[in-house]
């Protein structure tokens, strides 16, 4: 399916860029956000993995599946643009975009929930 590997290919995208950001955060000055960052793409990265395989096994509703990863890749995109771009520029994406981010994030967790409750094997 073209969404899966879109949403497996935007996995790896993320997984690069985290252990990218790592890297950064271990080799610079008071780069602490960087971190957090990170951290966000890594476990997010490998939750889209998860939830794809999950979907292709029919263990998760597959709309609500495919919602759930979609906001990972969203939330995380926010949280860790955010956080990255107040490093490296001195400002925020947006208002609020990390906190958004978290809350898209969190909310692709229930989703997660959601989907395995009312999957259909």
């Amino acid at each position: 399916m073209v969404a899966h590997r879109l949403l497996i290919g935007l996995a790896g995208l993320m997984g690069a860029a985290g252990v990218a950001l790592a890297a950064a955060s271990a080799h610079g000055a008071d780069a602490s956000r960087l971190a957090s960052a990170s951290a966000m793409l890594l476990f997010h990265a490998t939750a889209i993995l998860a939830a794809i395989g999950l979907l292709a096994r029919g263990l998760l509703h597959g709309g609500i599946g495919l919602v759930a990863a979609a906001g990972f890749v969203i939330g995380a995109a926010l949280f860790a643009g955010d956080l990255t771009l107040r490093q490296y520029a001195g400002h925020a994406l947006f208002p609020m975009a990390a906190p958004t981010g978290g809350t898209v994030m969190i909310l692709g967790w229930l989703a997660v929930t959601l989907a395995a409750v009312v999957a259909r094997k």
